[in-house]
């Protein structure tokens, strides 16, 4: 039977909605609390929705009862103070799972690259339910910062880079593809991330802030990019070293951030 998709992915794998006026609300997410949960940098994270309503951001299938990433159940504690944060992730009408603020501090394009990874976010989702995706709202002024994402972890050339204003808003397909921030500056970044669910609702919700399938890339330098290339291939090698010299074997494991 297969998942519900979303046509408006099929061709690069995300979308780029119009800019919000981010200035218009509070700054709320300085008022939630944090949590350490490593992802793709130094990283911390606000859970607005999580797997029973409880300050925590493991994967909704490490509960019991174990399940997908649908259904968050609503932080009583995090949402009373970040109500207008609540309203954009509820916005869509399309089923929510996990829903939280990230912090990433300021990091380097090489080790975004070694960082990309893909999430793991349709276990346990039923055959013939909607396929699950994310949506990375920019909160914070981060105009030389950059969402990158790749069809190929390997592959410069299936490179994509998505500049990160405030209100800058992209909704990915971050199982499809392998994806990391890289955040130039001397100051934490934070973006709300929701997990929705495919759908009538959330192609809907797209079309209404007129979501493009495909944007020109920040640019970045082709020695930056090469020289990335090198320092990542090193750190692969040494960490496959590493795990041989323990009899394991380097395997991807998809992120549950």
């Amino acid at each position: 039977m297969g998942y519900t998709k979303l046509e408006q992915f099929e061709k690069t794998g995300y979308v780029v909605l119009d800019r919000y006026d981010q200035s218009q609300d509070p700054a709320e997410w300085n008022d939630i609390t944090y949590v350490d949960w490593k992802s793709s940098g130094v990283t911390r994270f606000a859970p607005l929705a999580s797997a029973f309503g409880q300050i925590e951001c493991d994967g909704f299938w490490n509960h019991t009862p174990p399940r997908t990433d649908k259904d968050g159940v609503w932080i009583d504690e995090q949402t009373k103070k970040s109500p207008r944060l609540t309203a954009r992730a509820k916005e869509p009408g399309a089923n929510v799972g996990r829903c939280r603020v990230i912090e990433l501090q300021p990091n380097e394009y090489a080790d975004c690259i070694y960082n990309l990874h893909r999430d793991d976010n349709n276990r346990l989702n039923p055959d013939g339910t909607g396929w699950i995706v994310r949506g990375f709202f920019n909160l914070t002024d981060n105009p030389d910062s950059m969402m990158i994402l790749r069809e190929d972890r390997d592959d410069p050339s299936t490179e994509s880079r998505l500049a990160l204003p405030a209100g800058g808003q992209l909704i990915v397909d971050t199982q499809r593809l392998w994806h990391a921030v890289w955040h130039q500056g001397d100051v934490a970044r934070y973006c709300l991330i929701t997990s929705w669910e495919s759908g009538p609702e959330l192609g809907s919700y797209i079309e209404s802030y007129h979501g493009v399938d495909e944007v020109e890339s920040y640019p970045v330098p082709q020695e930056t990019i090469d020289a990335a290339q090198v320092e990542y291939r090193r750190r692969r090698a040494e960490r496959a070293a590493a795990l041989a010299a323990r009899s394991q074997a380097d395997v991807e494991v998809l992120s549950e951030a």
